[in-house]
């Protein structure tokens, strides 16, 4: 198993940035996919981002794109969310995740691929 903890979420004005970062520990955090799901209360978590083992490849859901990047740090074992121009309809808590499976050429996208969570971190934007 993986260990995950989220942090810097945060209260921002619309059009602000802020970036998240996941430190990882417990299993080789290099030979997995990770990703970024966020959650309103009352609506299903949704997929954000993801980045495969080698951080050579991203995804975005459509939202986000052009606005938020997601990178890898293998030597430090963290995840980092990077998110501009944020909008009001951003507010929500945000989890990263770890890969089911090791070395994954494609990054991973639905919610059933990834095994472990972290707590989340709170991320609202004021207009």
């Amino acid at each position: 198993q993986v260990q995950l903890a989220e942090s810097g979420g945060g209260l921002v004005q619309a059009g602000g940035s802020l970036k998240l970062s996941c430190a990882a520990s417990g299993r080789t955090f290099s030979r997995y996919a990770m990703g970024w799901f966020r959650q309103v209360p009352g609506k299903e978590r949704v997929f954000v981002a993801g980045i495969n083992w080698s951080g050579g490849r991203t995804l975005y859901a459509d939202p986000v794109k052009g606005r938020f990047t997601i990178s890898r740090d293998s030597a430090k074992n963290t995840v980092f969310l990077q998110m501009n121009s944020l909008k009001p309809e951003d507010t929500a808590v945000y989890y990263c995740a770890a890969d089911v499976l090791m070395w994954r050429t494609e990054v991973p996208l639905r919610e059933q691929q990834y095994a472990d969570w972290g707590q989340g971190t709170q991320v609202t934007v004021s207009s």
